[in-house]
């Protein structure tokens, strides 16, 4: 029995997650909410989402004890992150007056509304970034299989990634600035929008998520 986990840490509705998933999973697969760190440890594949607040996400991973397992498990095996779990992979986000976060990759998490407010755009723009937006694939990835160019994602988002290495880039997508919407580099692939809200596209991700060995 192969595993899939899916960190529980107290951020997020976990059972869309997990129930986008089970739709998908091959034969053979588990998919189980944890807040174990032996079972994230001992899965084959860790699924790591989350939505709210950078320094509620922080707090709560650290009061689990569970930063270090999530770290390893983004070191040494296929690792999805989604939303939250894209942000605190960077450095440091301007959420709350500032938050460290786990920094995996160097980068900030930035604020919508210091880049919309400058121009007469920001009037049509909302902040949260919320809905249905086009996903551009900036690189071929296991994770993009049968997902045409341009497709169409579910976000929910007023912070977006802005890495330092533009080489772990897989997808942008605009709201009046081009955003950071994807990056992979190794084993982890993260994304900003929410795939097990995004119908058929966002399951064929989670779909070629269960396949891929994370080469």
């Amino acid at each position: 029995m192969s595993l899939i986990a899916v960190v529980d840490y107290g951020m997020g509705n976990l059972r869309s997650v997990d129930k986008a998933l089970e739709h998908v999973a091959q034969s053979g697969q588990e998919v189980r909410i944890t807040s174990d760190a032996e079972v994230i440890a001992a899965a084959d594949r860790v699924v790591f989402p989350g939505q709210g607040a950078a320094r509620d996400c922080m707090r709560e991973l650290e009061q689990r004890e569970l930063i270090e397992p999530v770290r390893q498990a983004a070191g040494e095996k296929p690792f999805l992150g989604i939303c939250m779990g894209l942000q605190v992979l960077m450095t440091h986000s301007e959420e709350n007056e500032g938050v460290d976060c786990m920094g995996l990759y160097p980068g900030e998490v930035r604020f919508f509304g210091k880049v919309l407010n400058r121009d007469a755009t920001a009037e049509a723009l909302k902040i949260p970034h919320m809905g249905w937006n086009n996903v551009t694939q900036t690189i071929s990835h296991p994770l993009w299989h049968g997902i045409k160019q341009g497709s169409r994602f579910y976000f929910v988002h007023s912070y977006y990634v802005d890495p330092v290495d533009e080489a772990i880039v897989a997808g942008e997508t605009e709201y009046d600035v081009v955003f950071t919407s994807a990056v992979a580099c190794d084993n982890v692939f993260a994304v900003q929008f929410h795939p097990e809200k995004s119908a058929a596209d966002g399951l064929q991700l989670l779909k070629n998520f269960t396949e891929w060995d994370g080469n």
